[in-house]
């Protein structure tokens, strides 16, 4: 478990309080019945922005805080735990690539924006159903980008997109020359499939940017994870706890308690992972892209096996849309897959490795 300083609890435990009192999981059941264009609520964006969260990951010359991405997932480990719709991943992400490739002119033009939270932004990447960074036919020619996205994260709103094309990185306004398709998922989240035509775009950095900010995104996205597993072990460990059959607790059945001591275990190797990920980043470690790999292939092994058993531990009721179980294992299943699932992430680290 990471040391965290005083500003760093301080951070986590206001992150914590806000989830609980203003994006519980009620709150998101109200945002996937209203279907709103942009996928989550711009009021909680709002609040979220004015917290400073926004600029977790942006430098203080651009006004951010520059906590560091070690930050940024407490932040999203406490509203992966309600699961809060809300950009602050994919965001943080695409302002990432900007601090890292991004021109002086670029940065002074965007990040402070980022922010303030006025823009949202997002990364443009897969150009199929599975993640595949390699295979890309996007190319850029004269300045201006031509090519399409799959299920892009937040690609409904994003006033700004990061693309990768087949020489790298390139920044994307998206009031021009882009088109928006949404896609209708599993976890009600905001997806869309964007076509870049002839879009204006300026170069960030080579394919070793692209790597270095997939990595960064996929950390991030394991903060959310933890969260949501976290959650989802505590859910179920409650209700095993007062829900009585035979006469008494079925938390006192040993079978059971076996399975909710394997989720334990497993949870507490998902955040050692995670968190060394997130650290790693911070540090500037060489072996981010290792570290990055070994987490993801963790928190998606061990979402999969608690979301699951959150639902057949709850029984009958656990299938039902009235329980919050349904959005966790729904959302689970689109954060295993995307920026790499398991296996992807077990072979790649194989692969860095030597073997």
């Amino acid at each position: 478990m990471a040391v965290l300083n005083d500003e760093q609890t301080m951070l986590r435990d206001m992150a914590r309080e806000w989830a609980d009192n203003e994006s519980p999981v009620s709150a998101f059941r109200k945002i996937r019945d209203a279907a709103p264009g942009e996928g989550y609520d711009p009021a909680a964006w709002a609040e979220i922005a004015q917290m400073g969260w926004a600029g977790i990951v942006v430098p203080e010359a651009y006004g951010g805080s520059e906590f560091g991405y070690l930050s940024l997932g407490l932040v999203l480990e406490q509203l992966g735990r309600n699961l809060a719709a809300s950009p602050l991943a994919s965001t943080a992400a695409a302002a990432t690539a900007i601090v890292l490739g991004g021109s002086e002119a670029l940065k002074a033009e965007w990040l402070p924006k980022i922010a303030a939270g006025d823009i949202v932004a997002t990364l443009a990447i897969d150009e199929g159903p599975v993640h595949n960074p390699a295979k890309l036919a996007t190319s850029v020619s004269g300045g201006t980008l031509t090519g399409t996205k799959e299920f892009v994260a937040e690609g409904d709103s994003a006033a700004l997109f990061v693309v990768s094309a087949t020489d790298g990185l390139y920044l994307v306004p998206g009031d021009a020359g882009v088109a928006r398709s949404p896609r209708h998922m599993a976890d009600s989240r905001s997806h869309a499939r964007v076509s870049f035509v002839g879009a204006a775009a300026e170069k960030l950095g080579g394919t070793d940017l692209t790597a270095k900010v997939i990595d960064r995104a996929t950390a991030a996205l394991c903060a959310e994870m933890l969260g949501m597993a976290e959650q989802a072990f505590a859910t179920t460990n409650d209700y095993l706890k007062t829900r009585v059959q035979f006469g008494q607790p079925l938390s006192t059945f040993q079978a059971l308690q076996h399975r909710m001591a394997k989720m334990f275990t497993e949870l507490e190797l998902m955040r050692s992972a995670v968190e060394g990920a997130l650290e790693a980043i911070d540090a500037n470690r060489s072996d981010v892209d290792q570290a990055v790999s070994l987490a993801k292939a963790l928190a998606g092994d061990t979402l999969h096996l608690v979301s699951r058993e959150m639902i057949q531990l709850h029984g009958g009721i656990g299938m039902t849309d009235e329980h919050d179980a349904g959005f966790y294992i729904k959302r689970a299943q689109v954060l295993e897959t995307m920026w790499g699932n398991a296996a992807f992430h077990r072979e790649r680290f194989a692969r860095l490795n030597g073997y």
